[in-house]
């Protein structure tokens, strides 16, 4: 006769600890297949055949497929990481200068001008040609 899992209520410790152990296991296991997936369609070098091959591979034979994958190409992980994090970031930071309309103002375009002037290094008729410019617009 088969013993349920849960007989008048009691479940051993360890028992506990080992289904604990497995579920953080399971957790994990899936974390690291959908960041192999992501590294394989976010990666440049492989074409669309590669890219097939390898998400078929970590389909039908998942364990074996994963461990391939981070001998081959996990030492390159890192590198597509960091990679997409600085475009990421320069995009990010384009994308706020732009919004902030960082342009120097006429008074600041002025000032330099001046003060080029001042060291000599702007003559006074190239001084008015630029300060027309700037105010111009």
């Amino acid at each position: 006769m088969v013993q349920p899992l849960l007989t008048n209520g009691q479940y051993p410790l360890l028992d506990v600890f080992w289904t604990m152990m497995w579920f953080f296991l399971w957790i994990l296991w899936i974390f690291l297949l959908v960041r192999i997936l992501t590294d394989v369609f976010r990666a440049d070098d492989l074409s669309g055949w590669g890219k097939a091959l390898w998400t078929i591979l970590l389909i039908i034979l998942p364990y074996l497929g994963a461990l391939i994958y981070l001998i081959a190409r996990g030492g390159s992980m890192h590198r597509r990481d960091v990679q997409h994090a600085e475009d990421a970031d320069e995009r990010m930071k384009a994308y706020v200068r732009s919004a902030a309309g960082t342009s120097a103002s006429s008074a600041d375009e002025l000032a330099k001008l001046a003060d080029l002037r001042e060291r000599g290094v702007l003559t006074d008729a190239e001084y008015e040609a630029q300060k027309s410019k700037v105010l111009q617009g």
